[in-house]
């Protein structure tokens, strides 16, 4: 089983232009779309698509939570948020004109006694199981957040991917997550640099191994990904061809691609075109990927 954790979901409101977006003027849509989202979330709905179970936690509040909730079951996921009291589930705009611009809320307070909730909840899961910490921690909560939800499960075998940056992401490392997914600029940030060749991202992501992440993947738009593995084998993925209509939800959706991969196969390679094919059919449309998307890209290159 998979578990993926959004510690503060959303509902996003995308809306299209067809022309640049006018700061100070009223600006009309081409279109609009709302979807029920947060990293974790999206890893889940991808999951589903690739007839992977799980069940997505986190914190939901006020209308707007409950509205998600609703959402997310109508589509066919398993849910088991935490309710708490104060504020209201963030609704997140998101600008597609001739730049992609994001005003994202600020989402709900967590309280000490909602996080004990959701340790509650996480006791359910078991040796072999997977779980999936994806996205910011709120300013409501200690950049610790994701260390100590570690630190409760350490004495379970379980398989854990951190998709996050920053300092939420490196206090992880001592607890050796199976999977870390760094874009290229988070990489750069956390370690006060610049990786821009092959060579320059490989040092990188040993410098995150020898910190304790067992299996480093480097997202990287337009060229592809990269790939070092608990073994020190480096994988390199090259982008797939196709136009680009919003990079929201590409990453998560690679994160699910290679999990999924990686559980059917135990091939660390394939687990990597498979990530890379779901982030890319993702990118190519206005939602999530569907499976039959993914499954083309999968195809043998010509």
């Amino acid at each position: 089983m998979i578990y993926t954790v959004t510690l503060n979901p959303a509902i996003d409101y995308t809306v299209w232009l067809n022309r640049s977006l006018t700061s100070g003027a009223i600006n009309r849509t081409a279109r609009e779309a709302l979807r029920f989202g947060g990293k974790g979330i999206n890893v889940s709905c991808v999951l589903r698509e690739l007839g992977c179970r799980s069940a997505a936690l986190g914190f939901t509040a006020g209308f707007t939570g409950e509205a998600l909730e609703r959402g997310l079951e109508a589509a066919g996921l398993a849910v088991d948020f935490v309710r708490v009291s104060r504020g209201m589930t963030r609704i997140n705009v998101k600008v597609s004109a001739d730049e992609e611009t994001e005003i994202n809320g600020s989402g709900p307070e967590i309280t000490a006694d909602d996080m004990e909730e959701l340790f509650r909840r996480l006791e359910k899961i078991a040796d072999g199981d997977t779980l999936v910490l994806s996205g910011s921690i709120p300013p409501c909560l200690p950049q610790d957040t994701y260390a100590a939800i570690l630190e409760r499960i350490s004495d379970r075998q379980i398989r854990v991917a951190v998709d996050t940056a920053g300092e939420g992401l490196i206090r992880t490392l001592a607890y050796r997550p199976f999977l870390i997914k760094p874009n290229i600029h988070e990489l750069g940030d956390m370690l006060g640099t610049c990786p821009s060749s092959d060579e320059e991202i490989v040092s990188c992501a040993l410098r995150l191994q020898e910190k304790g992440a067992q299996n480093v993947l480097v997202s990287m738009g337009g060229d592809g990904a990269l790939l070092l593995d608990e073994t020190g084998a480096l994988h390199r993925a090259r982008a797939h061809a196709g136009t680009v209509v919003s990079s929201v939800g590409a990453g998560d959706s690679m994160v699910a691609g290679f999990l999924a991969g990686f559980l059917e196969s135990g091939d660390y390679e394939y687990a990597l075109r498979l990530g890379c094919a779901a982030g890319s059919a993702s990118a190519f449309c206005a939602g999530l990927a569907r499976r039959e998307d993914i499954e083309r890209l999968m195809l043998p290159r010509r």
